[in-house]
Parts: C-alpha cells; structure tokens; sequence
C-alpha cells in the first residue's frame, strides 16, 4: 500500500471540475483500490458524488492511499494531478 499527503492550494477547494478530472484520472487504476481521505472521511476516488461530499476545501490536507498491482503508478498519477490542478 502506497499513500501520498497534499494541502489543497485551489482557493475553491475540489470543486466539481476538477473532481471530475480526478475521478476519470483513476478509472485505468480499475484493478488497484484508490481513495483519498480528508479527516476521518474516506471516499474511493471513482465515485465522484461522494468525493464531493468530502466538502475539501482550500488549506485541507488529503491522503491518497493505492493498494493492487498499479499502486505506484496511481500514486503517481494523484501526486501529478493534485500538484498541477488543486
């Protein structure tokens, strides 16, 4: 298992265009479980109603967590992705 910490710096938080990026980044990672928690609050990061249920907003911190074969790829793919658009 594989984790990766961000603060948010997109002063409207994860919103709904970027979460819906985030949640098509994920779906090639069909065979290895990704979810990003915020507090005690942990989402799969396909299901895109529920990650805006999260409420994240600007300054809160997030943990992606990946478990499966592509773990380090996933991982990869959410460092790039929250790095370049939140």
């Amino acid at each position: 298992m594989k984790e990766f910490r961000y603060v948010i710096q997109d002063p409207l938080g994860i919103h709904a265009r970027p979460a819906g990026l985030f949640v098509k980044a994920f779906k090639p990672f069909a065979d290895t479980e990704v979810t990003i928690t915020k507090g005690d609050k942990t989402v799969k990061a396909t299901q895109l109603m529920k990650l805006m249920g999260l409420a994240v907003k600007q300054g809160d911190e997030v943990v992606i967590t990946a478990n499966g074969p592509q773990e380090d790829a996933a991982i990869a793919t959410a460092e790039e992705f929250l790095k370049t658009n939140l």
